[in-house]
């Protein structure tokens, strides 16, 4: 069995070594108080309130420069599994600083076509990893993608809302509690913005969204939604985030 190599330099002893653990920058306040931008002042929010109407609240936890930034990628597309350990642990970090308001969490859910060919879901890994460290649940319902979506790499703000435009659906019960919902970077928000739209009657976040990454500014993203009570899907159009 081979040892764990370094998510962030390859260095042999640990998936995350002491160097490149002290070389993650945590974003630092002031902070935005709904997406979790970094800001140049103390303010109530960047103005991002027009743009960004189905958010209530996003945080992510550190910034997508330097070590995370390799180590994210190989997470993601070179199948390094056991990064989600390291990688959840700064979530969670987060998380406990912001207050924990959810006591479900489900991942941003890939389609099955996609699934099939990457082989597992990163932000499954990191939801479970996140269950196992704050003692949450897994709720009884599911969040499905119902249909492909291209990459959004490369595309402008309103090529990105088609994109994700009632790629997801809730398959189940809601309780009516809050659910925090977890990828592994919030950069352009539009799948969150489309899955809190399934799990939430008015489409809002009721509480702290936790994320790994965000280009420039943080890691992995979950956020937090109160779901509506009784057992049907939600259809309806995505209003995805810039």
């Amino acid at each position: 069995m081979l040892p764990p190599r370094c998510g962030g330099c390859r260095s042999v002893g640990s998936w995350m070594c002491h160097r490149c653990w002290s070389e993650v920058r945590r974003l630092e306040e002031p902070l935005c108080r709904r997406c979790g931008v970094e800001l140049p002042s103390a303010r109530k929010d960047c103005g991002c309130r027009g743009r960004l109407r189905s958010l209530a609240r996003l945080r992510s936890a550190v910034a997508y420069e330097g070590p995370i930034e390799h180590a994210v990628h190989r997470f993601k597309y070179e199948g390094w599994r056991r990064l989600a350990g390291p990688l959840a642990q700064l979530v969670a970090e987060r998380l406990v600083v912001e207050g924990l308001a959810a006591r479900c969490v489900v991942a941003v859910p890939l389609h099955p076509d996609r699934l099939h060919e990457r082989g597992f879901n990163q932000a499954e890994l990191l939801a479970g990893e996140l269950r196992r460290r704050l003692a949450i649940f897994e709720p009884s319902g599911k969040l499905v993608r119902t249909r492909p979506t291209p990459p959004q790499v490369g595309h402008d703000r309103l090529r990105r809302f088609e994109n994700v435009k009632d790629a997801f659906e809730w398959h189940g019960a809601l309780d009516g509690r809050r659910i925090d919902v977890v990828d592994r970077r919030c950069g352009h928000h539009r799948s969150h913005s489309g899955c809190v739209r399934r799990c939430s009657p008015s489409g809002r976040i009721g509480a702290c969204n936790g994320g790994l990454s965000r280009a420039r500014e943080c890691i992995v993203g979950a956020r937090s939604t109160k779901c509506r009570r009784g057992g049907q899907s939600r259809r309806g159009n995505s209003r995805a985030e810039a």
